[in-house]
């Protein structure tokens, strides 16, 4: 394996990994570590170029950061991308190489599942190194966990929004319908949520319309769906300057990383009154919940710390308020200070 260290401003280190051998062809960045080790997904994609799966990575380990100190873990960010087509390229001497690439960063950057990867994946990885979460005996899959608090995020934004976080009538348009976006159909149905859905995958979005009564949108138009409430469960930078005239929504709450394409979308969102739920800090009920594997797993440890998204989410909106910013930037000071506070005190106490 040829492994390459690409040097970035403001990244502790990036590092590109290459197998002829097993066709592996991924990037591991580590944004920071002040407070634990880098953990962070690897998602299996399948970019047009190094540049652009670097600047995905690059984005997905900056949020990792955000995240894990809004969480209130002693964890830093990372994230790694694997360039190729996880349906044709991904095989087991693929995965045993990139067990070693991550290996080879000595417990700096802990891996787990993203798009294209799953449970079994994490398995053969951890055959090559013990960085890794989200295994078999483990925490598991982590989608109904982050789902699980996407929901919560969702309920808190319609308390802001609407005075109530009763959800029964309103309508909520999922733009993905992975594990996460599924997991997040099945809550919202059973809660009386009327749902629009979208997926690359003609057949799941099928089994939405029989599962839960949704109406099905096409992916070219799902984001402009009169709608309460946006969902964004797929990939990110999906509210930008192309996007946002087409907006038809009171709330942006999903589970996609990076749903801004730029911060000054933040403020347009701001701008026309729509109420935007910061990603890392809505989405993180996946992270929270592999990172108690890292000291032993405790289901309902980490049920009652994911339940604790709404007091993050109810602050970043009294922050924007107050200071009449966008909330995409209120997140950001709210984990910069937590992340600054944290790190002068040599890390959280008791992880919160």
């Amino acid at each position: 394996m040829i492994i390459k260290e690409i040097v970035v401003p403001g990244y502790e280190k990036v590092v590109h990994g290459q197998d002829s051998k097993s066709g592996l062809n991924a990037i591991i960045a580590i944004h920071n570590t002040s407070l634990g080790p880098a953990l962070g997904g690897t998602r299996m994609w399948p970019y047009q170029s190094k540049e652009e799966a670097l600047t995905d990575v690059l984005r997905l380990a900056k949020g990792m950061t955000f995240k894990a100190a809004a969480a209130g873990l002693n964890l830093g960010g990372g994230k790694a991308v694997i360039i190729g087509n996880s349906k044709l390229d991904k095989n087991p001497g693929l995965l045993a190489a990139y067990g070693k690439l991550v290996q080879s960063l000595q417990g700096r950057y802990i891996t787990a599942e993203d798009v294209g990867m799953t449970q079994a994946d994490m398995d053969v990885i951890s055959q090559e190194t013990k960085s890794v979460v989200g295994v078999t005996g483990g925490s598991g899959d982590p989608s109904p966990a982050t789902a699980y608090g996407v929901y919560l995020g969702i309920k808190a934004a319609a308390e802001a929004a609407y005075g109530s976080d009763n959800l029964t009538g309103k309508t909520v348009a999922v733009q993905g319908l992975g594990s996460v976006g599924y997991h997040l159909c099945q809550l919202l149905h059973q809660n009386g949520v009327k749902l629009t859905v979208t997926d690359l995958d003609p057949a799941k979005v099928k089994r939405a319309e029989l599962e839960f009564n949704a109406l099905a949108a096409s992916p070219e138009k799902i984001l402009a769906s009169d709608c309460n409430i946006l969902a964004p469960c797929a990939l990110g930078a999906v509210v930008n300057q192309r996007t946002l005239s087409q907006l038809r929504c009171d709330i942006i709450a999903g589970s996609a990383n990076n749903v801004l394409e730029k911060p000054a979308d933040g403020m347009e969102l701001h701008q026309l009154g729509i109420l935007y739920i910061p990603d890392f800090v809505i989405n993180a009920g996946g992270l929270i919940n592999v990172s108690e594997e890292l000291n032993g797993y405790n289901a309902e440890k980490a049920h009652a710390r994911i339940q604790q998204i709404p007091k993050s989410i109810s602050k970043i909106i009294s922050i924007s308020q107050a200071q009449k910013i966008p909330t995409s930037e209120a997140a950001e000071l709210m984990a910069l200070e937590l992340l600054a506070a944290a790190t002068c005190q040599g890390g959280f106490r008791n992880g919160s």
